[in-house]
């Protein structure tokens, strides 16, 4: 396994020192957790280039979720308890992180990798020669993982995190075949990712019936594909 990796760190090294992507911010997730600003600082529709777009955060006023791959642009949004899944670029972001990454370069994920937590030090290690933020994405099937849609009812003060997630609506998915967005950053703490991780993640199953912000997982069979 140690040989595994060593070789997967020399294989990507030259991916992200030579990477061309740009990881754009909007907005800042501390501003929405702890000040309350939940309106829009991005609409999506402004993106001029859509071109393989890559990019994730909550729909504004913390109403849904987005997630926008190779161009295309879903949103989730709960309704009775239930999650409905549509393809939009009609909406606003209170805080939102997207880069344009034409080709990609794929690797197995290793059988180390068995959760969010291992995927965060995973990626660290193999990013130990750059300090820049970078896309990447898995595809492929899951053991399992849970997913949360963002559904804050009209008129709540948001002034912590748990305020912010009055409302959500997880779900428990098995044995599915799913596409996952994330970004990795050291220096975007509270900013698009959460305090206590590098790495924030969207999933979106292949029936396109179930997207959200991926809590955890337990991978069965999937690639890795990183910024080429």
């Amino acid at each position: 396994m140690r040989k595994q990796l060593l070789y997967l760190i020399s294989c990507t090294f030259l991916a992200f020192t030579s990477n061309a992507q740009t990881v754009r911010n909007y907005g800042a997730m501390k501003d929405v957790m702890k000040k309350g600003m939940l309106h829009g600082t991005i609409a999506l529709d402004t993106i001029s280039n859509k071109t393989n777009l890559y990019g994730l955060g909550p729909v504004e006023y913390l109403t849904g979720e987005i997630m926008i791959i190779d161009g295309k642009s879903y949103i989730s949004t709960i309704s009775n308890g239930a999650i409905s899944v549509t393809e939009s670029f009609n909406a606003k972001a209170p805080f939102f992180v997207a880069a344009n990454v034409a080709r990609w370069k794929e690797s197995p994920l290793p059988d180390s990798v068995n959760n969010i937590s291992d995927l965060n030090r995973y990626l660290d290690i193999l990013a130990l020669e750059t300090d820049k933020p970078f896309a990447f994405k898995l595809a492929g099937k899951i053991k399992s993982a849970v997913i949360h849609v963002v559904n804050l009812p009209p008129g709540t003060k948001v002034t912590s995190h748990d305020d912010a997630h009055t409302g959500m609506v997880k779900f428990e998915l098995d044995e599915q075949n799913v596409e996952i967005i994330g970004f990795f950053s050291r220096n975007h703490q509270a900013v698009f990712t959460h305090h206590d991780t590098f790495i924030h993640l969207h999933l979106l199953t292949v029936d396109k019936k179930f997207m959200g912000h991926l809590e955890d997982f337990a991978p069965m069979e999937m690639t890795l594909f990183l910024a080429e």
